[in-house]
């Protein structure tokens, strides 16, 4: 960066890991995360930011966090790489340290370094034992093929006279796959005295090309080359990255390719656009709402019964149940047709063996066809309903427009409320014709003769043993000592009603028939949210096990009279036994004697025979009446008449508005669509123009694993002992250190004098010639590592 803005002095320094980026840029200045907006230009005010947040956090006795400071740092002499700097492993706590330190600053470290795309700096001085380095101990753990992990040597110039690092260096003596580099930074004196990060980098190379034992590989040390190493393992993980990297952006610009195309000639002003695009969605919504209802559409939906599949189920279960519902009361008839016949009577006594009067027939049976009033208008309420709400669901594609959603919707629903006022009066017709002559002569009116010796019992009608439905259903009444209320998984079938364990339908718990049984209401308790149901037995026999009623639950009371409609469709009625109390003065004095008790049964019967003709005639008239003046009008008037009222409700400009939403949303598309065709477009380019360097081959590094179990000889060269300490300087070992920028071709280093005499060329960083012959010193024994 060539700048000093990380803090220094002893101790530990670094009490939060700090995440430095740097990004190339035209201008040089420093941001912080936490100071959104603020920009930093004097790297003084940087350090003593990095200070004050640090101790924001941790205090001001030495504490520490694994929450990071997050800087940035914009300037046009660095290459955009991220580094993060940790702090060094402290074994004994001080201040207000906890006492495990050393395990949370392990595990802040191993956090960080674990990860597959991490890069390693293991920093070790130079004068202490590399054997015993913390770094590399952890970097072992996390890259134990050495893979991402460079050792770096600081303090090479700190090194006691006579030693030095030089096999190290060579990676000779305690290998690493990727080798190290030494560094040589400002020593305090330097920092003290305001020494130029500039001057310092001088300084450093200069150290290199005139030490003896370094000279020979100057250009493979220092910090403008570590940059340099860690420019080409970025870009050695980008190259490696790159394929899969490439087919997600591939499959991202696939997902994306479709809505583009419509969004390519957008042009919002242009008036042929909006007629296209009007026309056009009038048109889609017209296919939509057919698909709908005729049931082909490509959107099916999973989650509920919608469109023409819920009217179907509304002319065939719901319709037909309803008509069930209505039928009349046993009890409550015979009394009806015996009060009919005597009045109709008059003053006059009935006499035996008279005739049974007809018009006591027609009157009986005229009443229940107008009662059939209630089901067909609630079954055209019902279409009416479903229609609106695939109206709704139909213009959810309309969205990109609001006004002309709204109006679509509008003007839609309006016409289907016209429709089902005429179609309502068509039901009303239907039944008044059925009301106004009783056709006696039907082919399938049993007649007066007949009329004794017809069954009153309705056969179920054979249809097999098919699969009505399936559904999940809540037994209810099961005793909390017995797994209480418990769901299952329910078959329906034409002959039974089975359970199982769940919808695989491998575990059958239990099959019940459907013979004898019918169906009631169950008044939904206070403390349950669930609508109930019971089935039971008319020979007072147990249903299920031990109990007389199988009650079942649903979430809904529309899910239970589906289900009461399924149950219709396999024979099982609804209960019609009447709970309620007879009027006063009428059903205790009420008798019939065997004359009237005849005419009656007759009545009864032909009443009967008559109706399940008329309910016959009714339930195939009206879903027909329903389909032609409602849903097929409809269609109709969507094909043909809908383009025609939007154009005369509203300006076509106000129509073709888009929302707000809408229009980010294609901007955000386009401007995404463009930045995956420029990517794919750069990873092209770099993988055929882009060179990296191969993975070093791997190397014997066993003593990193045996250093715990007996220290290897000391790194360096043979020293002199010495009772003098090294110069003091900080020892606390820092995370991966920021890398420096080459100082440029004008910042090279000074000539190094050299002494009289001649000596061999440098070999080249390339080329690892013979070193320069050095002049030889007794060996001596070298020093006690400090324990």
């Amino acid at each position: 960066v060539s700048r000093d803005f990380l803090p220094r002095g002893s101790g530990i320094v670094t009490r939060r890991p700090l995440v430095l980026q740097l990004i190339t840029a035209k201008t040089e200045y420093a941001e912080f995360l936490h100071c959104k907006g603020k920009k930093f230009t004097d790297f003084d005010e940087v350090r003593q930011e990095i200070e004050v947040e640090t101790d924001r956090v941790t205090g001001m006795n030495k504490g520490i966090s694994s929450v990071p400071i997050n800087l940035r740092i914009y300037s046009p002499h660095v290459l955009s790489l991220t580094l993060i700097d940790l702090p060094g492993i402290t074994k004994v706590p001080v201040g207000d340290q906890p006492p495990d330190i050393e395990q949370q600053i392990r595990d802040m470290i191993m956090q960080f370094i674990s990860r597959e795309n991490c890069l390693i700096l293991a920093v070790t001085p130079a004068n202490t034992d590399l054997a015993n380095s913390d770094a590399l101990k952890l970097a072992k753990e996390v890259d134990p093929q050495g893979l991402r992990t460079i050792g770096v040597i600081t303090k090479l110039d700190l090194m006691d006279e006579g030693t030095d690092a030089r096999e190290v260096l060579e990676n000779k003596l305690l290998p690493l796959r990727r080798g190290y580099i030494g560094v040589v930074n400002r020593s305090q004196k330097d920092i003290d005295g305001k020494k130029d990060i500039k001057a310092a980098l001088l300084a450093e190379r200069k150290f290199f090309l005139s030490h003896p034992s370094y000279r020979h590989m100057a250009d493979r040390m220092g910090t403008p080359y570590l940059q340099k190493v860690l420019n080409q393992q970025l870009t050695n993980h980008i190259r490696d990255t790159l394929p899969a990297f490439r087919s997600k952006l591939q499959s991202q610009l696939l997902s994306i390719e479709h809505e583009v195309e419509v969004y390519k000639n957008f042009r919002p002003e242009d008036p042929t656009r909006k007629t296209k695009a009007l026309l056009q969605m009038v048109q889609q919504f017209s296919v939509d709402f057919e698909k709908r209802i005729e049931g082909s559409g490509d959107q099916v939906d999973t989650l509920e019964l919608s469109g023409g599949a819920k009217i179907n189920r509304i002319f065939h279960e719901r319709f037909p149940f309803e008509l069930v519902k209505m039928e009349f009361n046993e009890k409550e008839l015979r009394r009806e047709i015996s009060y009919a016949i005597k009045n109709i009577h008059g003053i006059r006594q009935v006499l035996p063996g008279l005739f049974t009067p007809d018009m006591a027939f027609e009157a009986i049976v005229k009443k229940q066809i107008v009662k059939l009033k209630g089901p067909c208008l609630k079954s055209v309420d019902l279409v009416m309903q479903e229609l609106i709400n695939t109206v709704k669901k139909c213009t959810k594609k309309l969205a990109t427009y609001p006004r002309l959603c709204e109006e679509t919707e509008r003007i839609v629903a309006g016409y289907i409320r016209e429709r089902e006022e005429k179609t309502k009066d068509q039901m009303l017709l239907l039944i008044d014709i059925q009301v106004s002559y009783i056709n006696t002569n039907h082919e399938d009116f049993i007649g007066f003769a007949n009329a004794q010796q017809r069954s009153s019992q309705v056969n179920k009608s054979a249809v097999g043993n098919q699969v009505i439905r399936k559904g999940w259903l809540t037994i209810n009444n099961i005793g909390i000592m017995k797994g209480g209320s418990k769901e299952y998984w329910f078959v329906l079938t034409a002959e039974s009603l089975s359970w199982y364990k769940d919808d695989e339908e491998k575990e059958k718990k239990y099959m019940l028939p459907l013979d004898n049984l019918k169906v009631r209401d169950v008044e939904k308790s206070f403390m349950s949210s669930k609508h109930i149901f019971a089935l039971f037995n008319t020979e007072q026999r147990n249903v299920y096990k031990d109990y007389r009623f199988l009650e079942l639950a649903c979430d809904s009371q529309e899910e239970v009279d589906s289900w009461k409609a399924s149950l219709l469709r396999a024979g099982v009625y609804p209960d019609k036994s009447s709970t309620e109390t007879e009027e006063n003065g009428q059903a205790d004095n009420f008798s019939m004697d065997p004359q009237l008790e005849r005419q009656v049964e007759t009545i009864r019967n032909l009443v009967d025979s008559y109706m399940s003709i008329i309910n016959k005639c009714i339930r195939d008239l009206i879903p027909k009446t329903i389909m032609h003046l409602m849903i097929n009008n409809v269609k109709e008037f969507i094909n043909a008449e809908l383009l025609a009222h939007l154009y005369s409700s509203e300006d076509q400009n106000t129509l073709m508005e888009e929302s707000a939403e809408q229009a980010q949303r294609r901007d955000e598309t386009l401007r995404m669509y463009q930045a995956l065709k420029e990517a794919l477009a750069i990873i092209g380019d770099i993988s055929t123009s882009t060179v990296s360097t191969p993975a070093p081959p791997p190397v014997d590094d066993s003593w990193l694993q045996q250093a715990r179990r007996s220290p290897p000889p000391s790194p360096s060269t043979p020293r002199r002992p010495t009772l003098n300490n090294p110069p003091s300087r900080p020892l606390s070992g820092r995370g991966p250190a920021p890398a420096i920028p080459s100082p440029g071709p004008q910042a090279g280093a000074p000539p190094v004098p050299f002494r009289p005499g001649a000596l061999p060329p440098f070999p080249s960083a390339e080329g690892h010639g013979a070193p320069p012959q050095v002049p030889s010193r007794p060996s001596r024994a070298p020093p006690s590592v400090p324990r």
